[in-house]
């Protein structure tokens, strides 16, 4: 394998990213046997169909669907997403792979979002389905990187994880950020653990970690 450039990713190679994912998530979701559909995973109360249903949505809905989405959720964006999510699920599973397969290509957004949820939400929701399942899924250094760095600086949509009070470092990247004493280990552990995933990056990190919440 060549180094991994320290250059953070434009926007071409960051689509580019998505739709490997995307295809190599439907890969996995397509092979699935129907119990391990139902698997509840550490996203909240989300079973594996629900967070790969919403790993559909964003390209999917239109601005319209969207506002109704958020009226029926009076206005709550994070149970605008649970609630659109587990509708979602309701659909048959080959009908949601194929949803997930349909929008590979698609550049359509959610909105005040960039290319970078999109990433984020298929590495993230990638390895919850994964670990839900007990099965290794590959996260692409540069690109759990600039998540990281996504997920450090983001201001809206609101990040519901607090950040590590901590410095963290990368083991396998250049990427160091915030002070404290120090946590290190892979970028894709490092991502985990700042997406609220602490049980699941604490394995492959070294350091005291936060509680998980």
């Amino acid at each position: 394998m060549g180094a991994v450039s320290d250059a953070a990713l434009d926007t071409d190679e960051l689509w580019q990213i998505v739709d490997r994912e995307r295809a190599s998530l439907a890969d996995l979701l397509e092979g699935l046997r129907p119990e391990e559909w139902e698997t509840r995973t550490r996203c909240g109360d989300w079973r594996v169909r629900d967070v790969a249903a919403h790993l559909t949505v964003a390209a999917r809905f239109t601005y319209g669907q969207v506002v109704r989405e958020m009226v029926r959720a009076r206005g709550d964006w994070n149970r605008m997403i649970h609630d659109s999510a587990v509708r979602e699920a309701g659909r048959p599973v080959a009908e949601i792979v194929a949803n997930l397969r349909s929008i590979i290509g698609s550049r359509r957004l959610a909105p005040t979002t960039s290319p970078r949820e999109p990433l984020i939400d298929l590495l993230v929701h990638g390895q919850d389905i994964a670990l839900a399942l007990g099965r290794h899924r590959e996260m692409p250094p540069a690109a759990a990187r600039d998540c990281a760095d996504r997920v450090w600086t983001m201001r809206f949509p609101p990040r519901p994880w607090p950040l590590p009070k901590a410095r963290l470092v990368a083991t396998d990247i250049e990427w160091t950020r915030g002070a404290g004493e120090e946590i290190r280990g892979p970028i894709s552990a490092l991502l985990l653990l700042l997406t609220g995933r602490t049980e699941a990056a604490a394995p492959r990190l070294d350091g005291t970690l936060p509680k998980a919440g």
